[in-house]
């Protein structure tokens, strides 16, 4: 009966504790999720105490002290080890990008988890669900987890990015760029954080910790208030390929004064990268260069507005898609007006062709190029104008150009002007980034933390300024300083420039996701409209893959509802049992040789009297 007692008290303690752990935590918090009234909250706290009392009473009654003992540590950490997590709790997990690039396969190729959650600090992963946060995700912990056949890796994404140190973003992006270039079999996904997925990642990390004091303390520790997180993603769905993708690319014309003048092309693409396409919201790379475009649109419109304005040249604006895989919607998009479109004004004379790609920050600009412009060609032409503002406006600003020729024999282009010049038209990107290869390029941490409105500001005012010196030939009439043409009604607004980087970042702008979700094909529709506001001669060309022979396979479930619950080691009941089968021995043992233990404790007192 004292067994059954305490056993009582001690279960229902060990409910009571978590249930008001978790009340008093969430309303410290200033959060409120068990509606408890005073009068309930008065009646919780009794039952508590009473339960700690009847517990506390049955232990005393109990013969052995030792054994007293050794259940009283137990209650004590049972209690001690109730946290505010939920024994269930289900999420929204976004995995890992998984996609096939011609025959070049990349990504995480699983998708299904059943796996007891541990720290990336333990030593033993076979078979684990590897819980990390943005500092603990490296390289070398990736591989280690590769390498030990772990069952997942799941990462915790804190809510707000713009709160995390740079290293960390740093670290993490090039770590991330690791992590895209191959395939792995290991399913690999990103949460976002919150406060039961925290208390997790607290205790699997105390467990990780506690690994390190002596054996005595880990096996008590493990056995008796030790509390596995199980994770799952059953799916029993296999992944599909999809092959219905297509990719969306906008045009849009400022046609200039003369009979057939030459065409500038304005270019940049609008889809976004990163380790989980639901995650890839792109600010920089390469929201900051479609909201340069746009803006560009609109100032040459109001200056061509009055035909007396309008240069010698056609302003031809593209905003194209697959940027981030091959520049896929450049390729089709260049194909059709060079190959089967009658007229195009990329079969007659273009001057140049300028693609915009990561402009939103630093205090660089690099032009690449393919090949050096030479003097007295239209690129040297605009290349001297983009030096002489930069160096008289803002000299700190650090202005380079980089060669990179076209190698055939690769399978993939590094900027968007390749794709042009392998169809013979000149052209270049200009970009904050030297190195194409760059890990900025594509991460699901480019968020508007990223982009520095001021700098995308003073960037535009460079590609403008530079762009109607060369149209208009200023270089005679004045220095940049002297001669500013952006400005007053013409200026460059920051509110324009903030707003459209937001409808930009509003959603993941993923290429697989662009033709698929309401809200990616509403971002689409405001682009157009955009382009229709200001431009003329506006087209929306829809691209579809072969599906027989796809440029870029991608894979679906990419975002999965994951369950996380508690439960308690088997261990913990071997070692109940084998406290309860010791009580009842000792007890056992006593009443059988009662007589004996009595007559030797006589004898003892006697000669002790004596």
């Amino acid at each position: 009966m004292v067994q059954k007692a305490y056993l009582q008290a001690s279960g229902s303690l060990l409910l009571l504790a978590r249930v008001w752990t978790a009340h008093t935590t969430r309303r410290k918090k200033g959060k409120t999720p068990f509606l408890l009234k005073k009068r309930d909250q008065n009646q919780l706290q009794v039952r508590f105490k009473t339960c700690l009392l009847k517990m506390c009473g049955s232990i005393m009654t109990l013969r052995s002290s030792r054994v007293a003992a050794m259940l009283l540590l137990s209650a004590h950490l049972l209690h001690a080890s109730a946290l505010p997590a939920a024994s269930s709790y289900e999420f929204t997990a976004y995995r890992m990008q998984q996609y096939n690039l011609q025959q070049d396969k990349r990504g995480c190729r699983g998708a299904i988890v059943v796996a007891e959650a541990r720290s990336a600090d333990d030593t033993i992963l076979t078979r684990r669900c590897v819980i990390m946060k943005l500092p603990d995700f490296t390289a070398e912990r990736y591989l280690e987890a590769k390498r030990q056949n772990a069952a997942a890796v799941l990462i915790l994404l804190p809510q707000n990015i713009s709160t995390v140190p740079e290293d960390v973003i740093q670290g993490f992006m090039v770590s991330e760029s690791e992590a895209l270039k191959k395939e792995t079999l290991m399913p690999v996904y990103v949460v976002h954080e919150d406060e039961q997925l925290l208390c997790m990642y607290a205790e699997v990390k105390l467990a990780a910790a506690t690994k390190s004091a002596s054996i005595l303390v880990r096996v008590l520790r493990s056995m008796v208030t030790a509390t596995a997180f199980q994770i799952l993603v059953s799916n029993n769905s296999p992944i599909k390929a999809i092959t219905d993708n297509s990719i969306i690319t906008l045009e849009g014309v400022l046609p200039g004064v003369g009979e057939d003048p030459p065409t500038i092309v304005l270019t940049a693409h609008y889809d976004s990268f990163g380790l989980a396409p639901w995650l890839a919201y792109g600010a920089d790379s390469n929201g900051s260069g479609v909201t340069v475009l746009l803006e560009l649109a609109r100032l040459f419109q109001r200056l061509y507005s009055d035909p007396r304005n309008k240069a010698p040249y056609h302003l031809l604006f593209s905003l194209t898609g697959g940027g981030k895989y091959n520049f896929l919607g450049t390729k089709r998009w260049l194909e059709e007006n060079m190959d089967h479109a009658e007229s195009s004004l990329l079969h007659d004379n273009v001057a140049f062709v300028l693609c915009l790609d990561t402009i939103g920050s630093g205090d660089e600009l690099f032009l690449h190029v393919s090949r050096p412009p030479k003097p007295g060609t239209p690129q040297y032409g605009f290349i001297q104008q983009l030096e002489e503002v930069i160096s008289s406006r803002f000299p700190w600003v650090r202005f380079g150009t980089v060669h990179k020729k076209i190698n055939l024999q690769e399978s993939t282009v590094a900027w968007e002007h390749e794709r042009y010049g392998m169809k013979h038209i000149p052209g270049f990107t200009l970009s904050h980034l030297e190195d194409p290869r760059s890990e900025h390029r594509g991460s699901i941490l480019d968020t508007m933390s990223q982009v520095d409105i001021r700098k995308l500001k003073r960037n535009t005012v460079i590609i403008a300024e530079s762009l109607v010196r060369y149209m208009y030939n200023l270089s005679d009439k004045g220095s940049p300083k002297e001669i500013q043409v952006f400005k007053g009604s013409l200026d460059i607004l920051d509110s324009r420039l903030s707003a459209l980087m937001n409808m930009l970042t509003s959603v993941p702008r993923a290429t697989q996701l662009m033709d698929k979700e309401p809200q990616h094909t509403l971002l689409i529709n405001s682009l157009e409209q955009e382009f229709k506001r200001y431009l003329q001669q506006v087209y929306r060309h829809t691209f579809r893959q072969d599906r027989k022979d796809p440029d870029v396979t991608f894979f679906d479930q990419m975002k999965q509802p994951m369950m996380m619950y508690r439960v308690k080691p088997a261990a913990f009941d071997l070692f109940l049992g084998g406290c309860i089968a010791g009580y009842l021995g000792v007890v056992y043992y006593a009443i059988q040789n009662f007589g004996s233990l009595y007559t030797k404790l006589k004898a003892t007192v006697k000669s002790k009297q004596q």
